[in-house]
Parts: C-alpha cells; sequence; structure tokens
C-alpha cells in the first residue's frame, strides 16, 4: 500500500510538472511569442517574462524581434538618360506586427524577404529611372537612398514588415561600357575647365585693358598738368627778368650777361678761340663801344 501510494504521489507529481511546463510561456527580449489556439493567434507576448497559456490547448511560436538586414540580389536598373548601371544594396527591417506576418506570409522571414526584395527593386528602379546618371552619381552622398526609402513608403505595412532604411552599398556601370563611360566623364570636366579657364582670362585681359587705360589717362592727364605749370613758371620767369630790366642801365647789364653766357657756350669742346665781328653786338660790348 505504501509503494503504491508513493508511485502515485510521484506519478500526480509529474503530471504537475508537464502541465506546468506546458502551460508556461518563456519571451526573450529580441523575440515576440505567438499564441495560438486552434491555429487561430489569440495573443501576442511582446514583453520579456513569463507568461502562461492553456496546457494542450494553446501553442506557442516565436518570431523575430530585432532589427533585421537583408542583402538584395544585386540587379540592372536604366537611368533616364537610358544608361545602364548595377545596383547593389541592403535593407534594414523589422516585423512591426506579427500578426499581419504570419497571417500573410506564414511567419516566414525568407517569404519577407523576397516582398521586400520586389518591393526596393520596384523603389529604385522607379526612383533612378527618373534621374540622369551624372545625376545619380551626385546624390549617393545619400539623397539617393532617400529617395528609394521615401518611394516605398507604407507598401509594406500590410505585410507586418517596416522597411527602415535602404542604403546602395555600390552603384556602378557594367564592365563592358565602364570605361567609355569614364573617359566621357573626364572629357566633360575638361570641356568645363577649359571653358572656366578661358572665361578666368577674359576677364583677367579686361581687367588689364582697363587698367592700362586707367594709367595711360592718368599719364596723360599728368604730362598735360606738367606743361601748364611749366609754362606758367616760363611766363613768371620772363616777366620777372622783363621788370628786373626795364631801366637803360639794367638793360645794358642784362645784354653783358646774355653775351657772356653766349660767348661760353661757344667756348665748348676744346674751343678756346673766339672770333667775332668788330660789328657785332658782342664785339661792341667787349670793345666798349
Amino acid at each position: 500500500m505504501k509503494k503504491a501510494g508513493k508511485a502515485t504521489v510521484m506519478l500526480l507529481l509529474a503530471l504537475v510538472l508537464v502541465v506546468l511546463g506546458s502551460s508556461m510561456v518563456v519571451t526573450y527580449p529580441n523575440e515576440y511569442k505567438l499564441i495560438r489556439q486552434f491555429g487561430e493567434i489569440v495573443r501576442v507576448v511582446d514583453v520579456p517574462g513569463v507568461s502562461f497559456k492553456i496546457p494542450f490547448i494553446q501553442t506557442s511560436a516565436s518570431l523575430p524581434k530585432e532589427l533585421q538586414i537583408y542583402d538584395i540580389p544585386r540587379s540592372d536598373v536604366i537611368t533616364k538618360d537610358k544608361k545602364s548601371m548595377i545596383a547593389d544594396a541592403f535593407v534594414l527591417w523589422r516585423i512591426s506586427d506579427p500578426t499581419l506576418f504570419t497571417r500573410h506570409l506564414n511567419g516566414q522571414v525568407a517569404q519577407a524577404q523576397s516582398r521586400i526584395s520586389a518591393s526596393v527593386f520596384s523603389s529604385m528602379k522607379s526612383v533612378i529611372s527618373n534621374m540622369d546618371q551624372a545625376e545619380i552619381i551626385e546624390n549617393r552622398n545619400g539623397k539617393l537612398a532617400l529617395d528609394i526609402h521615401g518611394h516605398i513608403g507604407n507598401s509594406l505595412d500590410g505585410y507586418g514588415i517596416q522597411v527602415l532604411a535602404v542604403e546602395t552599398k555600390s552603384l556602378d556601370m557594367p564592365d563592358d561600357n565602364k570605361q567609355a563611360v569614364y573617359d566621357r566623364m573626364i572629357s566633360e570636366r575638361n570641356n568645363i575647365a577649359a571653358s572656366f579657364t578661358a572665361q578666368g582670362n577674359s576677364s583677367a585681359q579686361k581687367i588689364k585693358n582697363d587698367t592700362t587705360k586707367e594709367v595711360s589717362v592718368m599719364k596723360s592727364g599728368a604730362l598735360a598738368e606738367a606743361e601748364k605749370i611749366k609754362a606758367e613758371g616760363e611766363a613768371q620767369y620772363m616777366q620777372i627778368l622783363s621788370n628786373a630790366y626795364n631801366d637803360a642801365s639794367k638793360a645794358d647789364f642784362y645784354n653783358f650777361v646774355r653775351s657772356l653766357d653766349a660767348a661760353k657756350t661757344a667756348l665748348k669742346n676744346g674751343n678756346n678761340t673766339l672770333i667775332l665781328d668788330k660789328s657785332s653786338p658782342m664785339a661792341q660790348i667787349f670793345y666798349g663801344y
């Protein structure tokens, strides 16, 4: 009897443990717990910890709660100016609604990635087809990714998916025409540089011509002013001389000095002989008559 009683207690204890284990639900911080009853989702547990469900009737399943990263397959896209480019991008996403995610995608991450890939490729194709190749290259610093993400919008909300960001790892030309594109871009940049250089040279020549003209005008004005001052000085000089030798006595002295100056001028370059006619005014001065 005692042995039978112990066996019954042990059996009951094991049954309680099984029931208790079947009714407990442990939720970790990086996951959602879906509680199903007869195949239908009756509750979603998104708070870490221990919760309970009806044993043997309700079941639980896990879905990832953390941020997901998906590498989009490389694909060909055509720009507005009909240039072929190869886009390589990745997506940051997460499950925003576990119920919708399970209902439409059977809770399968692989199906979600396939849906995301189609949506991102459609958005990328639409955005890039409205931009020239040069514009795409200039906007690779972030604007292109924002435009692609903005074009996706809320198209995946119905699947319980939230796309947080789309980043392009590379957006390059196919290998068969890459060199030709690079050569054309270099040629275009050289033409732009030559245009800027020509504009700079033209502006420099205009400034130089204007400066030369201003200097010439200033020099002409300065020379004219100098000639005017010189003429005024000579006029004053002649007036002073006229006033100084206005009477006869001073006039004779003036004639004497002028004669000496004339003789001095004639006796230059080793010439120390002065031949005068007795009737010349200078001879008359020397002879005193």
